[in-house]
């Protein structure tokens, strides 16, 4: 029995993913997120999602839906609890384990999340069960955390997956957990952990499960964007196979990050707008990160111009963005005084100069600082030993 197959898919993570875009997408979203939600409710017999999403707002009462999902799921319920007594009576302990693990996956398919995840439980403690078993249970555990989105659910079996695939887990299993912990990276605002991961496992990814291809790279390349170098990104981003094959699905993405590399700022900017629509506004994992991110990205494109140029005009600025010089003078204003750009605006010469680091001397004036800091516990633990 392939258990690793059933795992991977229940329940639906597109389905949490359809319910955060019909609370937060655009009208259009919304409409195409609730018919999916619906389909995917009917498909897999979800009574008691179904009745959590009318109870939230989420779905209009429906009470014939709710009784024919109600009689569904009951009706496969009889049926699984039939083959769990089969397999006590006339087969071993793996099939008894196997069968139970059905159980739990059809009670983590129909939204019954307390039951599933005691279920799943009941099965990882037995001492017959076996180390691919076990790995398989957690790995359904995490999809439960992931879907109702429980983070300190999800650290614990993050935590307890790394614990067994390190006992001996094969190479898909291990997989599987790189993709699983680089969006959760990206949730936590660990661009940079998540984007190690994502280069490391991109030419490797078969967890559809998850989250499609070109999610997963859109997810990923937006955290290389944030922390990645610009080189790299054009080699390891822009350039990867993987992700000229999904550009078509995530057009905003790459238009962003050629943009940005291209220095077609104007471009960038329009972009950058499109992403903010498009993915930030409705992907679970990076809504509350989407100002964070939206500003990097303003912050980098930035930087970038200035580093070509002694100093240039408000004007000539305004016009390579494609927006008025107001805007780019309250940009670069606050960014000037939070210490992220390093320029002076000049508002009577209409200017902006730059005034980057000085990398030797800020080094010069670290080394005496530390030499001071070492002097002074010198002379401190010479007194003491004087004493």
């Amino acid at each position: 029995m392939s258990e690793g197959a059933i795992f991977a898919k229940k329940p639906e993570l597109a389905l949490a993913q359809s319910k955060f875009a019909a609370l937060n997408g655009t009208p259009q979203q919304r409409e195409d997120a609730l018919r999916k939600l619906v389909d995917g409710i009917k498909q897999d017999k979800m009574a008691a999602f179904h009745a959590q999403l009318v109870a939230e707002g989420v779905l209009g009462k429906n009470a014939a839906l709710q009784k024919e999902l109600d009689a569904a799921s009951e009706a496969e319920l009889v049926d699984l609890d039939k083959k769990v007594e089969e397999a006590k009576e006339e087969q071993g302990d793996l099939e008894q384990n196997e069968s139970c693990i059905h159980r739990a996956v059809f009670l983590a398919q129909i939204g019954e999340e307390e039951k599933a995840h005691a279920a799943y439980e009941e099965i990882l403690q037995r001492a017959t069960t076996t180390l691919n078993q076990k790995l398989d249970i957690v790995f359904g555990k995490l999809r439960l955390a992931l879907f109702y989105y429980k983070p300190q659910v999800i650290q614990k079996e993050i935590k307890r997956a790394h614990e067994l695939v390190d006992k001996g887990g094969d190479w898909d299993r291990r997989n599987r957990l790189k993709a699983i912990e680089c969006i959760w990276h990206c949730s936590q605002r660990q661009f940079k952990e998540a984007s190690a991961l994502f280069i490391e496992c991109l030419s490797t990814y078969a967890s559809p499960e998850l989250m499609s291809m070109s999610e997963f790279i859109c997810h990923g390349a937006l955290a290389c964007a944030v922390v990645m170098p610009r080189s790299e990104i054009k080699k390891k981003v822009i350039d990867a196979p993987e992700v000229v094959e999904v550009v078509s699905a995530i057009p905003n993405v790459d238009k962003m990050l050629r943009s940005l590399y291209d220095c077609r700022y104007a471009d960038f900017f329009v972009a950058l707008a499109g992403v903010e629509t498009d993915h930030l506004n409705v992907s679970r994992y990076l809504f509350v990160h989407r100002r964070f991110l939206t500003r990097e990205m303003r912050i980098r494109s930035y930087a970038q111009l200035l580093e070509s140029y002694l100093s240039l005009t408000i004007k000539s600025m305004a016009d390579a963005f494609g927006v008025t010089q107001e805007f780019i003078d309250e940009e670069l204003s606050r960014f000037v005084a939070a210490g992220r750009l390093h320029c002076v605006i000049d508002k009577v010469g209409g200017i902006v100069v730059t005034n980057r680091p000085d990398t030797k001397n800020a080094q010069y004036q670290g080394m005496i600082k530390q030499g001071d800091i070492l002097l002074n516990r010198i002379q401190k633990l010479s007194g003491i030993i004087s004493m």
